[in-house]
């Protein structure tokens, strides 16, 4: 008995050393932020929360240099491109208020959509009339056959087929735009980021404009950035979209690669995605869910081509034509 208790006791030891050095390997890098560099990849998840809360992403350097970044998503000071008001903005309110389902669960009830004829104190006919292109904007937030209650009845049922909530996809692109506001990562055409997120090689260009522009809601949010991210597909994810798409035409397939692989998208993008679950219409600023999810390593190829079976191209192209 005495020699079974012994060896139970050193494993107890010997576990309690292993946790303890896990630990010190796991959180070693909560101070080495940013400006501090690294020559090679840290031994740390990207993203991922330190014992502080920070969240954090890693950045490639032009030099090759690995920078740890901090990018939490949280309540900041006002954000103003209009005003040069620097904060972060509100990034963690959700429009519970106009959406008590969508505050609740992280998606939207169709019934409470269907009744909706105000959001944020605006009228939902204003919306859409000030949301179409060559309004707010020349490209528009949605396009002139949809609406802004089947845009946003369109990629909740996205969601929830996907097996997520909206606010799980904001957080992403909070954290690309958390990188930019820092001044982290380099602005300008020729100079493109690279950031890694859930075992993605993800790629970022970026540049603000001389103006601004308004929010269709009746918010403070403002849009000043042009923000282009994407991925590339490895051999066998191309090899997998040939297989199931193989009766597309090469310009369809180009396009459909296009769709599944690029966000182009204003700061804008991710407080409407938190606050509304609005990933705008089929325009150019179209921040579709379904590309969000597969860029940043939020689901496989695999596991969202099982969703779709098939039907994955016009999912990503197809409108959501109001009746």
């Amino acid at each position: 008995m005495e020699k079974r208790f012994n060896l139970f006791r050193i494993i107890r030891i010997v576990n309690y050393f292993l946790c303890l050095i896990l630990y010190a390997h796991c959180y070693s890098q909560e101070v080495e932020l940013y400006p501090s560099k690294y020559k090679k990849l840290p031994d740390i998840p990207s993203p991922t929360t330190l014992k502080n809360g920070t969240e954090v992403i890693i950045n490639v350097s032009r030099l090759g240099e690995y920078l740890v970044l901090p990018v939490t998503q949280e309540k900041g000071e006002i954000y103003s491109c209009l005003y040069d008001f620097n904060g972060k903005g509100d990034q963690l309110w959700v429009a519970a208020p106009d959406f008590p389902t969508l505050g609740k669960t992280g998606l939207h009830s169709e019934e409470e959509l269907d009744k909706k004829t105000l959001i944020s104190g605006r009228s939902i006919d204003v919306i859409n009339f000030i949301a179409r292109p060559k309004k707010f904007s020349s490209s528009g937030f949605i396009s002139e056959d949809e609406d802004i209650i089947s845009v946003l009845k369109g990629d909740n049922k996205i969601i929830r087929s996907l097996g997520l909530v909206h606010h799980q996809l904001a957080k992403p692109l909070f954290h690309v735009w958390n990188s930019i506001l820092g001044n982290y990562i380099e602005q300008g055409d020729e100079n493109q980021n690279t950031i890694y997120y859930n075992g993605n090689k993800i790629y970022i260009i970026y540049n603000s404009g001389n103006g601004y522009q308004e929010s269709i809601f009746h918010d403070e949010i403002e849009g000043k950035y042009d923000i282009h991210i994407w991925r590339n597909l490895d051999n066998e994810e191309l090899e997998f979209l040939k297989r199931y798409y193989s009766k597309l035409a090469e310009v369809d397939f180009n396009k459909f690669i296009e769709k599944l692989t690029h966000l182009h998208l204003s700061e804008m993008l991710p407080f409407y995605i938190m606050r509304y679950g609005f990933y705008e219409g089929h325009t150019y600023y179209r921040c579709d869910p379904i590309a969000i999810a597969f860029i940043f390593g939020l689901k496989s190829l695999e596991e969202i081509e099982n969703v779709f079976e098939g039907n994955l191209y016009n999912s990503l192209t197809n409108h959501y034509v109001y009746k």
